[in-house]
């Protein structure tokens, strides 16, 4: 997937459930097969508490109440040629379900409560468990904040998910 007319605005949740975090694992590209938070694009006239909402709804069959922002990731990735190939801006929010029974839909093929150690193993998105990791200790020192991820132009073989043999995260 590309998006050399703009950038891509994306959410996420992160909820949890005890020392288990909710993963889905994604049906279609980019990073088809690999276990990530659930989420999606922004639609044209949705608040970002909106997009967290309905994505989790479609992806997993739960409702959420949103909290603060977590992470904030902004993904560049640039074809060979040094050309943008890919810009996504993605937002990922704490959340809250009051059931913890959610169900694979629209475009997880799977969904499961993982701890920390468990998601070091899994074939995941470009560096989940880090920041995942990141983002619990922040949550855990106190007022709110967030974790700020600038990724751009990582050089082929020196990508984390490249070293445990996972996909490329932009193709």
């Amino acid at each position: 997937m590309s998006s050399p007319g703009g950038i891509v605005v994306g959410v996420g949740a992160i909820v949890t459930r005890g020392d288990r975090i909710l993963l889905v694992r994604r049906g279609h590209p980019p990073m088809q097969g690999a276990w990530s938070i659930p989420g999606g694009r922004v639609e044209i006239g949705e608040t970002l508490t909106e997009a967290v909402r309905r994505e989790l709804r479609e992806e997993c069959g739960l409702a959420v109440a949103v909290g603060d922002v977590a992470i904030i990731l902004n993904r560049i990735s640039r074809g060979p040629d040094g050309r943008v190939a890919a810009h996504y801006l993605i937002i990922d929010f704490w959340a809250s379900a009051d059931v913890a029974e959610a169900r694979a839909a629209s475009d997880a093929t799977e969904v499961g409560w993982f701890t920390l150690e468990e998601i070091r193993h899994l074939p995941t998105t470009a560096n989940l468990a880090r920041y995942l990791e990141e983002a619990l200790r922040a949550r855990a020192q106190g007022p709110a904040g967030c974790l700020v991820v600038s990724e751009q132009d990582v050089p082929a073989g020196e990508r984390d998910e490249e070293k445990r043999g996972d996909p490329d995260p932009t193709a």
